[in-house]
């Protein structure tokens, strides 16, 4: 497929128009203007339609394929959710709107759907309330680490560390760093968890909190993770939750009961907003009773009279975190897939999301190297074998070769501390026949990679562009155009 500057034919455009009657304004100073024309392609009105047309069909997505990312949750998004809110009264409200007027008309409704996702949210995570305004995931973080860091101001504590594990998402060092703390890794055990005996070492009057991932990033649940939270408040210090791997426990346990003070939700993995190429998120953070004033402003309120408004004086909050009351299309989209699903259907996302991963660990464990060869949650992690690695087929390799089979590679080489990692998470959406056309896929490009792996190192073939040098691109920026 050739870019859409190389179809470009010299004195050909999609439209013409003449000369404008009315005399063009320009208020901004003239040295801010380029100052020669763009060197945009020239091509007709439908070469520039089929060119953008066969991009897109070329793009891999939820709604075309298979989407195995793992950690990423990238699971099929009912599209009821889509049309509720693309409803005008939500679609086109502003944020300016006064929040009563004309009975309240005008903005209550909007109101009431963040009070009520608040209330469902904390149902599901055993907390006391939660800030509608994290933007996504990694900004949860830092929300969450900036009411640890309140918390420990107002508490006059001299803590300085946050102990995080080696297998955690690498957002969760950077939120704890941005917000001011030392970072401690902390190793994982042979069996892939977080090492009781090294937490037990790092444990200190220094430490603020702990932030984890349960399960973690191998999809194992931790069955001490209550001596683990009991373990950190000992020392007055909080228990984080990276709530990425909800969909391994959602419905089936509550991350307030394992004894976590804070815990982040990915609306857009968990529940039911499109998620990837950058967004839209939201990461909404909840707290225990303990931590309720540091929570950000605004914080929709019920009045006595049913009405909703947005309250502002709280003395200790660590302020806004974003603009307004957060993505509020998302949050929508979570409020009807909650309602929608309800309390057991919330339980069955869990059991499938577990079921899927684990009869693709048991189908493929004869054909690549299980990190950990023991059930899962959500997702697996593998490895290539040792007579792959001899052939010089590594992670990358296969990754590759699935996109001819037509599926999306999963996650490869994280956490690291697998070597060579395929992270596999096909989500409770899936059917049986999709998982067995990629546990087919996998079993093929395993047998290529015996028997021919050359082969196997060209792919992908059927892509314009094969392998390109990533490092090289990220050092060397074309930016000419």
């Amino acid at each position: 497929m050739k870019l859409i500057f190389e179809k470009s034919v010299t004195g050909r455009r999609t439209v013409a128009t003449g000369k404008p009657d009315v005399p063009a304004t320009i208020n901004l100073n003239t040295e801010l203007l380029r100052q020669k024309p763009a060197p945009l392609p020239q091509l007709s009105e439908l070469d520039v339609v089929r060119h953008f047309t066969e991009l897109s069909q070329r793009n891999f997505g939820v709604d075309t394929s298979f989407y195995p990312l793992g950690s990423c949750t990238m699971k099929y998004n009912p599209k009821v959710t889509e049309l509720i809110a693309s409803y005008t009264g939500f679609a086109h409200l502003h944020p300016l709107l006064p929040q009563l007027r004309m009975g309240g008309m005008l903005t209550q409704g909007a109101l009431k759907v963040i009070y009520e996702t608040d209330l469902l949210l904390r149902e599901i995570t055993a907390m006391a309330g939660f800030t509608m305004q994290p933007l996504a995931g990694a900004h949860g973080e830092l929300t969450g680490m900036m009411i640890m860091a309140a918390y420990h101001r107002d508490r006059a504590n001299k803590k300085n560390t946050v102990l995080v594990p080696d297998s955690a998402h690498g957002t969760n060092p950077a939120s704890a760093a941005i917000a001011g703390y030392q970072v401690v890794s902390v190793p994982s055990d042979d069996n892939g968890l977080l090492s009781l005996s090294a937490l037990k070492s790092v444990l200190n009057d220094q430490v603020a909190g702990i932030m984890l991932t349960c399960p973690n990033t191998l999809g194992l649940f931790n069955p001490h993770i209550k001596e683990i939270c009991d373990l950190v408040h000992s020392v007055d210090s909080l228990a984080y939750y990276d709530g990425a791997n909800l969909n391994a426990i959602v419905g089936k346990a509550r991350p307030g009961d394992f004894g976590f003070d804070i815990v982040h939700l990915n609306l857009h993995k968990t529940f039911a907003t499109p998620h990837g190429g950058g967004g839209p998120g939201a990461g909404p953070v909840g707290v225990k009773e303990h931590l309720l004033d540091f929570l950000p402003v605004s914080v929709v309120v019920k009045r006595q009279d049913g009405t909703y408004t947005l309250e502002y004086d709280r003395p200790k909050s660590i302020g806004y975190i974003a603009p307004f009351y957060g993505n509020f299309a998302v949050i929508l989209k979570a409020y009807v897939y909650i309602l929608m699903l309800g309390k057991e259907g919330l339980k069955r996302v869990a059991e499938n999301a577990v079921l899927n991963a684990n009869y693709i660990r048991e189908k493929l464990e004869n054909y690549y190297r299980p990190a950990v060869n023991t059930i899962c949650k959500h997702e697996c992690v593998f490895s290539p074998t040792d007579k792959m690695l001899a052939n010089d087929i590594h992670a990358i390799d296969i990754a590759k070769a699935l996109i001819d089979k037509g599926f999306h590679p999963p996650t490869v080489y994280f956490p690291t501390i697998v070597k060579e990692a395929m992270m596999i998470e096909p989500t409770e959406t899936e059917s049986k026949e999709t998982l067995d056309a990629f546990i087919n896929a996998m079993t093929e490009i395993a047998e290529m990679a015996q028997n021919q792996p050359e082969k196997l190192k060209s792919s992908p073939v059927t892509t314009p562009v094969s392998r390109p040098d990533e490092t090289a691109a990220a050092r060397n920026l074309d930016i000419a155009y």
